[in-house]
């Protein structure tokens, strides 16, 4: 799968599960439910521990595209790309990690706030960004970014979860992370909480 076909994927699936916990185990838990229910973009952040393990493991899953998250270097990204990474995440721009990514024909997501960001990260090839943390914006936000750069587009991660990701959405988002209320459901509500919240949150997608 080369960086077109993935970022075809993700736009096509709307919603990228960005996920942390405190162990592999529940990580691998939660991930192989929520896959079997639809969701199967997955962002492995970084801060995981085990996280390049628990990536190299759902790789070997025909049925969904595993990403990195959390990435603050061009060292990490490409340990996470030679063990299956089909997607590179990072809370702010760094060019050597937007090298790296290029080089490998994976795409590089980088986190912005400012117009001066996301030009920066538009110069290393970076169309496809993250706003992070989306709770300081606001869906409108996607159409005033796009006002003087109509060539971007955006993913807001961080705030984003059932009760608003239709809103943003339809704003033009080109997708959305939704990170701790996936987690929160299945220590509160189980695995089959869970594929019950994934089975709404793709309904209404």
């Amino acid at each position: 799968m080369n960086s077109i076909e993935t970022m075809k994927t993700i736009q096509q699936g709307q919603h990228i599960a960005v996920m942390r916990t405190d162990n592999a185990e529940s990580f691998l838990d939660i991930a192989h439910t929520i896959i079997d229910k639809g969701l199967n973009i997955i962002e492995v952040t970084l801060t995981t521990p085990n996280g390049i393990d628990i990536i190299g493991e759902l790789s070997k899953r025909e049925d969904a595209v595993i990403g990195a998250g959390t990435v603050l270097d061009s060292v990490s990204a490409r340990n996470a790309i030679l063990n299956g990474a089909k997607f590179i995440v990072s809370p702010s721009f760094d060019k050597e990690t937007a090298k790296i990514a290029n080089l490998y024909d994976v795409p590089y997501i980088p986190g912005c706030m400012t117009v001066k960001e996301m030009v920066e990260s538009l110069r290393y090839g970076c169309k496809v960004l993250k706003l992070f943390p989306a709770t300081q914006f606001s869906p409108k936000s996607i159409k005033d970014f796009k006002g003087p750069l109509p060539q971007i587009e955006i993913v807001p991660t961080g705030g984003v979860g059932k009760d608003n990701h239709q809103e943003w959405l339809d704003a033009g988002s080109f997708a959305v992370g939704i990170g701790s209320e996936i987690t929160k459901i299945y220590q509160q509500q189980g695995k089959a909480g869970l594929a019950q919240y994934v089975a709404e949150l793709k309904s209404e997608g």
